[in-house]
């Protein structure tokens, strides 16, 4: 999970088309084939890959397109209650890795 209280707006945007793009390729989809899918032109869907800009109905379209409009009804769902920075940084650390015994 990222702390996107510590990124600007820019590196959020990026961050949000790598993962995107990852699902488009995990779905096996070309750009083509999801800017089709998605009725997102293939040039805003490749400039969204590149820099993280779009517009916000674009951006939903491509989620709905694959299948990830789900992540959209927590975003702003005010039963769910947002962590400090503190209490984040608190958390105990999962561990990794284990241990050789």
């Amino acid at each position: 999970m990222n702390v996107y209280t510590i990124l600007s707006p820019q590196e959020v945007a990026v961050d949000l088309a790598k993962r995107v793009r990852q699902r488009r390729l995990g779905r096996n989809l070309t750009q083509a084939g999801l800017a089709a899918r998605s009725g997102v032109s293939f040039g805003t869907l490749k400039k969204f890959e590149l820099s993280g800009s779009i517009s916000l109905v674009s951006f939903i379209r491509l989620l709905v397109a694959l299948d990830e409009e789900a992540g959209l009804e927590r975003l702003l769902d005010p039963n769910v209650q947002d962590a400090t920075l503190d209490q984040l940084v608190s958390k105990p650390k999962l561990r990794e890795r284990g241990r050789l015994t």
